[in-house]
């Protein structure tokens, strides 16, 4: 498997996941591509919880530009950040 397909299977993944843990807190079906703050279903409050979630679940560390809002209007959106955070 190439670095690319990889990347590619990672973010997958970690997309299953975030929509799981979403599906949990939110006790509704979650897309990977639902905009959680268009929707409704997240706030400000919300996003710090969801950093807190990335940082201790995937091991990375969010700060400055990539606490941005778009990194996490969706679990694809997460995915991608915390794969870009771990290479």
């Amino acid at each position: 498997m190439s670095d690319t397909e990889t990347a590619s299977a990672d973010e997958a993944e970690i997309s299953a996941s975030l929509t799981r843990y979403l599906h949990d807190k939110l006790k509704v079906e979650v897309a990977p591509d639902d905009d959680l703050f268009a929707t409704g279903l997240a706030n400000s409050m919300f996003a710090m919880e969801l950093v807190v979630h990335l940082e201790q679940t995937f091991g990375v560390m969010i700060e400055g530009q990539d606490l941005k809002l778009d990194n996490f209007r969706s679990a694809r959106s997460m995915a991608g950040l915390v794969t870009r955070l771990r290479s």
